[in-house]
C-alpha cells in the first residue's frame, strides 16, 4: 500500500496537471475562435472591427478594436441612453406627449413615423424612443437630438462619464446631406463594448431607464440577419444596428451591429462588429456579422460542457 505522504503527492500533481490541461484547451479554444474570426474577414474585402467580451467568464477578444468606424444608426443607442438620464434627471418624462408636426416629417429618409403618420401626430416619449431604438427611425432620432439639445450635448455627456473614443457631431438629417459627414459620427469596437458593459451594470441609468432601454433594445426589427442571423430563434439579443448607403464605387461605409446576447445557461456574451468600406454585397457584409455572432456563440456554449 502506498505511503500517505506519496499519496498525496500524487493526488497534487494530478490536480495541477488536470488545471494545466484544462487551462491549455481553454487558451487553444479561445485562440481557435480568432483564429475562425480572423480567417473569415481575411477573405472578404472590408475593414472589420470585432470586440467580444464575456460577461460572467471574463474573456476578452479584440480585432482592430481600437480603429474608428462610422457608427451610422447604432449612435441611436448612445442617444437613447442621454435622453433617459434626461428622464432620470427630472427634465423629461417617458409619459409627456410630443407635438411631431407635418413639417417635422417632410425629410426623404427611412421612418415608420412618416409612413404610419404623414399628416403628423403626438406621440409620448417612450413612443418615440421605441420607434427611434427598435426600427431605427431616422426623423424620431432627431427629434430626440432637438429635444435635448444637440449632438454636443450627447458628446459632453459620455466625456463626463470618461468614456473615450466617441465623437458624435451630425444628426441624421446632416449625414444625409454628404457622403463624408456620416465619419464624423464614430467609435471603436472596445469603446463600443465598454459602454454596453456600463448599460448592462446598470451604471448609467436608473433601474426603471435601464429597464425600458434593454426591452426597447431586444425588440429591435432591424438587422434580423447580423447578430442574431444564425442563434437559435428564442435567443435574446439587445441590440441595434447601424447601415449606410452604398456610393458610386460601391463601397458600404457602415454595416454594423452592437448587442448583449443571452446564452441558453443565462450567461451573457457583449459583440460588436462594424463592418465598414465594405466592397462585399448587403447580404455577404451581413454574413460576415451572423457568422462571427454564431462562432461566438459556439465557443461560450462549448465552455459549458
Amino acid at each position: 500500500m502506498l505511503n500517505k505522504n506519496i499519496m498525496t503527492k500524487v493526488f497534487y500533481l494530478s490536480s495541477l496537471l488536470l488545471l494545466f490541461v484544462s487551462y491549455q484547451t481553454s487558451a487553444q479554444t479561445a485562440d481557435s475562435l480568432k483564429q475562425k474570426i480572423e480567417q473569415i474577414i481575411s477573405t472578404k474585402k472590408a475593414d472589420v472591427g470585432v470586440s467580444i467580451m464575456g460577461i460572467e467568464d471574463k474573456y476578452t477578444l479584440t480585432i482592430n478594436g481600437n480603429r474608428h468606424y462610422p457608427m451610422q444608426s447604432v449612435f441611436k443607442f448612445h442617444i437613447a441612453i442621454v435622453v433617459l438620464a434626461e428622464v432620470d434627471n427630472g427634465n423629461l418624462s417617458l409619459n409627456q406627449e410630443i407635438n411631431i408636426k407635418k413639417t417635422d416629417l417632410t425629410q426623404d429618409t427611412w421612418s415608420p413615423i412618416k409612413a404610419k403618420f404623414p399628416n403628423g401626430v403626438k406621440l409620448t416619449l417612450a413612443e418615440i424612443i421605441r420607434y427611434t431604438v427598435s426600427e431605427s427611425d431616422n426623423i424620431g432620432c432627431d427629434i430626440l437630438l432637438r429635444l435635448i439639445g444637440g449632438t454636443k450635448i450627447v458628446n459632453q455627456y459620455f466625456l463626463n462619464k470618461n468614456f473615450k473614443d466617441i465623437s458624435i457631431l451630425a444628426s441624421e438629417e446632416e449625414m444625409h446631406k454628404d457622403w463624408n459627414i456620416q465619419f464624423t459620427n464614430w467609435t471603436t469596437t472596445n469603446s463600443s463594448n465598454n459602454l454596453l458593459k456600463a448599460f448592462y451594470d446598470e451604471k448609467l441609468l436608473s433601474k426603471k431607464s435601464n429597464d425600458f432601454l434593454w426591452k426597447t433594445m431586444t425588440e429591435t426589427t432591424t438587422g434580423k440577419k447580423r447578430i442574431k442571423g444564425q442563434l437559435p430563434e428564442s435567443t435574446i439579443v439587445a441590440h441595434k444596428t447601424g447601415t449606410s448607403g452604398t456610393n458610386e464605387k460601391g463601397i458600404s461605409a457602415a454595416v454594423n451591429d452592437i448587442g448583449i446576447v443571452t446564452l441558453a445557461n443565462g450567461k451573457h456574451f457583449i459583440i460588436t462588429l462594424f463592418v465598414s468600406n465594405s466592397y462585399e454585397n448587403e447580404e455577404t457584409n451581413e454574413k460576415i456579422i451572423s457568422d462571427i455572432s454564431k462562432l461566438t456563440w459556439n465557443y461560450f456554449m462549448n465552455k459549458m460542457n
